[in-house]
């Protein structure tokens, strides 16, 4: 059986209260389901007056041969985690931009949107999903330093640089 290379998620958000002149509230990934229930996005699943959790839909999580490398450094990495961003839409409301397992598009995520991004538990079931598509694709690719051909310093000298050290021709 080949394992998924993509899957569904559910995702949960929270509506946090904030205590800032600029700001009453924040939206923050807080969890993810190992399946999308039955529920409408946006419906509210409970809270206090702090922080009220609501369900934002599913989302797709797609996984990538080549990252095989990366899903191995998030399920060993001691706390093994999905990567949520969440962008600015109209007014103070938010919508997933993407849904990773990969920690290091995670990490890049945070430099490239305007967005926030959060790493949040990896339920035990998409761990196992994770690590079976680990297990069927990944291939230890090792690590070869190519070698620069040395300068030559006389070519500098008379301008010849991009020859390789060859004499230009000049007219």
């Amino acid at each position: 059986m080949k394992p998924e290379d993509h899957f569904e998620v559910g995702l949960i958000v929270a509506r946090r209260r904030l205590k800032g002149p600029w700001l009453d509230h924040a939206w923050l990934p807080a969890s993810v389901l190992p399946g999308v229930p039955a529920a409408a996005p946006g419906t509210r699943l409970g809270g206090d007056a702090q922080e009220e959790l609501f369900y934002a839909g599913g989302f797709e999580v797609t996984l990538h041969p080549s990252a095989t490398s990366h899903y191995r450094d998030n399920l060993t990495s001691g706390r093994p985690s999905l990567w949520v961003a969440l962008r600015r839409t109209a007014g103070d409301e938010y919508a997933v931009a993407t849904v990773t397992a990969d920690p290091y598009e995670g990490e890049a995520l945070v430099d490239g949107l305007e967005a926030i991004v959060e790493p949040v538990p990896m339920p035990p079931a998409i761990q196992a999903k994770v690590a079976a598509f680990f297990e069927a694709f990944h291939q230890e690719r090792t690590f070869v330093k190519r070698k620069r051909s040395r300068a030559d310093p006389e070519a500098l000298a008379r301008g010849a640089v991009g020859t390789g050290g060859q004499k230009e021709r000049r007219s």
